[in-house]
């Protein structure tokens, strides 16, 4: 027999139906996001659990990062391109939450990152900031520290310089356009701290790297990197 909470919920769900932010699909109930179709179709890297993984062979030999991984595959007109759309220019921020979230439980259960000190989002420009209303790193930070009970630290590592957009540019060029766009407010509070630097999309490295390098002068600190996705393969 439905209790009566089931049936409200059903009746609620019928006068005002939720929507999957994937497809689109009304099959959704309560505080879900994604239909089970649309989760179960999101294309893990399993990154995290591999040594040695395209992501952190990005950084090998450029700067020293403990760890380093993206939680998806990234594929135009694919579902992780929608979501990562819908959260940078929709104002989505909660699907930024949810797919943080989903990264955190992934990161906290590998064997390699370890204990996190601090979660740090990419910084964006202040007039860039305020022209999305929020940085999307910092959306997806607040998902992950949900789940690792990890701090999100804003305004300490910020983005000094407005640099042209990375798109269609190649690694040498993204390189010179952020190297020296980073600046570190409070370098002492990060004294012998684990931070993972973390991003919603990784393509060449070069603006993670960029500021991976900028932190790498602080006394024993430890680097990671995350990202919502990669288009690497």
């Amino acid at each position: 027999m439905l209790s009566i909470q089931h049936l409200l919920s059903d009746t609620l769900h019928y006068f005002f139906p939720k929507h999957c932010e994937g497809c689109g699909s009304d099959l959704i109930y309560n505080n879900q996001l994604l239909c089970l179709r649309c989760t179960s179709q999101l294309p893990y890297t399993g990154f995290e659990d591999i040594p040695n993984n395209p992501i952190q062979h990005l950084f090998a030999g450029r700067v020293a990062v403990k760890a380093a991984s993206s939680c998806f595959y990234f594929a135009k007109g694919h579902l992780v391109q929608h979501l990562i759309h819908q959260l940078k220019y929709k104002g989505n921020a909660a699907i930024g939450r949810h797919l943080g979230a989903l990264m955190g439980k992934a990161i906290l259960n590998s064997p390699y990152f370890g204990h996190i000190d601090y979660l740090l989002p990419l910084p964006l420009t202040a007039v860039k900031e305020f022209r999305r209303g929020y940085n999307q790193a910092a959306i997806i930070c607040e998902g992950m520290s949900d789940v690792m009970n990890a701090p999100v630290l804003l305004h300490n590592l910020c983005k000094a310089t407005h640099t042209e957009t990375q798109t269609k540019k190649h690694r040498a060029e993204r390189w010179d356009n952020v190297s020296g766009s980073f600046v570190i407010k409070n370098p002492a509070l990060l004294h012998g701290k684990h931070v993972l630097i973390v991003d919603d999309v990784i393509t060449t490295g070069a603006t993670l790297e960029a500021c991976a390098q900028v932190l790498s002068g602080i006394p024993g600190i430890n680097i990671s990197v995350a990202t919502l996705a990669t288009a690497s393969k």
